[in-house]
């Protein structure tokens, strides 16, 4: 295992069933995979600032979720980022 995971070279199959993910989801949200990479990039951006995250094993959904109040159907972002440490940065 590397020091620096970032740094690891990823495998051929590892990229695609990656992008084939992404893709996948993309299309249940309607929108294009190129805006679903750059939402996952800022969230390992923004998060790993806080945390020591998994960046390589970050997944993220996008579904349609009905309203309780309503009939209608709005989009719903779920993340699982694996943290592999919370530093104390004495953050109060």
């Amino acid at each position: 295992m590397s020091l620096f995971p970032v740094f690891r070279k990823k495998n051929s199959g590892e990229i695609a069933r990656n992008r084939l993910k992404l893709l996948l989801v993309a299309d249940k949200a309607d929108c294009s995979p190129e805006i679903m990479q750059m939402i996952k990039d800022d969230m390992i951006r923004v998060v790993s600032r806080y945390l020591n995250i998994d960046s390589d094993r970050i997944e993220i959904q996008m579904k349609k979720q009905k309203q309780e109040d309503c009939e209608r159907f709005t989009p719903v972002l779920y993340a699982n980022i694996p943290i592999r440490d919370v530093p104390d940065k004495g953050i109060y």
